[in-house]
């Protein structure tokens, strides 16, 4: 049975496959759709299991609002070929106008939502079937209120979704948007972030005060040996300096005695700073919170640094919540 162009084009726009491929199952499966359906299906579970272990550190993501519900999708795949790919980015896009349309509360909801025939889950193994690479469904994220903004930052790696109350101001909130995306709070204030952070970013803070406090104590000693502290600040240092005559090979060995012997010092004296320590930690711990909640963060379009909290009050917007998925490493 001859596959006409026609055949071609209807299990190209079912499938999303490419025309060689679609063209090549309806030979192998004389023209019955649901058999090269299959055909296509399995040679994208075929590739995708072969290229299980393979990284996946590229893709797109890309976040929409439709009646006020946000949704943003993110799908990796190898290269950032691909991921610039139209028909890569086009199965993006239906993807997240399925997930608006059905307002998908999970990530796991999402991958077995049909979309026609298929999930999208297989959607996403047809593809990389075609391209040849791993892809995956690699994170989703939605909100819900009577405002909800989305941002998608240039090059479709990073988008935002922020919620507010009923007649908030849409140029602030999406203002908000993009502070969200460039900023990456963890929260939307301090109340907000949970204990276990706070316990580790004061037990980070503590240990870091600690060893503050030691090389502080080591350095000043060095400084009395009349030793540069920079020339000796390790091992290598030490070594590299010596040999370009900077130090002496006297001067050397003081600069060691001096690192191991006050270091031992000074971890003994620790107990008795801890007042002082526990007070440095907490600042710490305060400066941290403030530049990584959303509402004390400085706002990145105001040039007087006024902070997010302060224009928020003054147009009269509440945030509700914000969601943010990234690709790119930070």
């Amino acid at each position: 049975m001859a596959v006409t162009l026609a055949d071609i084009k209807k299990l190209r726009d079912i499938t999303g496959a490419g025309m060689m491929d679609v063209k090549k199952a309806l030979e192998e499966a004389a023209g019955d759709f649901e058999v090269a359906k299959d055909l296509l299906r399995k040679r994208g579970q075929a590739i995708a299991a072969k290229r299980s272990d393979r990284e996946a550190s590229e893709g797109c993501v890309l976040g929409k609002v439709k009646d006020n519900f946000g949704a943003i999708v993110g799908v990796k795949c190898e290269t950032d070929f691909v991921a610039k790919n139209e028909d890569f980015v086009g199965m993006v896009k239906l993807i997240l106008d399925a997930a608006l349309d059905n307002k998908v509360r999970t990530k796991e909801e999402l991958a077995n939502l049909k979309i026609g025939n298929f999930t999208v889950a297989e959607i996403i193994t047809e593809r990389s079937g075609v391209t040849g690479e791993k892809m995956e469904l690699a994170d989703y994220a939605c909100l819900e209120a009577p405002v909800v903004d989305a941002y998608n930052h240039l090059g479709n790696k990073l988008s935002s979704l922020v919620a507010a109350q009923e007649g908030a101001d849409h140029e602030t909130v999406h203002g908000i948007s993009m502070q969200v995306a460039a900023m990456s709070p963890i929260a939307l204030d301090a109340d907000h972030v949970s204990d276990d952070v706070k316990k580790h970013e004061l037990e980070v803070a503590v240990e870091k005060t600690k060893q503050d406090e030691i090389n502080k104590a080591i350095e000043n000693e060095i400084r009395k040996a009349g030793i540069n502290p920079a020339h000796v600040d390790s091992d290598d240092h030490i070594d590299s300096n010596q040999a370009k005559g900077w130090i002496t090979a006297e001067q050397a060995a003081t600069a060691r005695e001096i690192k191991a012997r006050v270091a031992e010092e000074a971890k003994a004296n620790l107990e008795k700073m801890a007042k002082k320590i526990e007070m440095i930690a907490q600042g710490r711990l305060g400066k941290f919170l403030k530049e990584n909640t959303l509402v004390e963060q400085a706002y990145i379009m105001s040039e007087s640094k006024e902070l997010v909290k302060d224009i928020l009050k003054a147009k009269g917007v509440e945030i509700k919540d914000f969601r943010r998925i990234t690709l790119a490493a930070e």
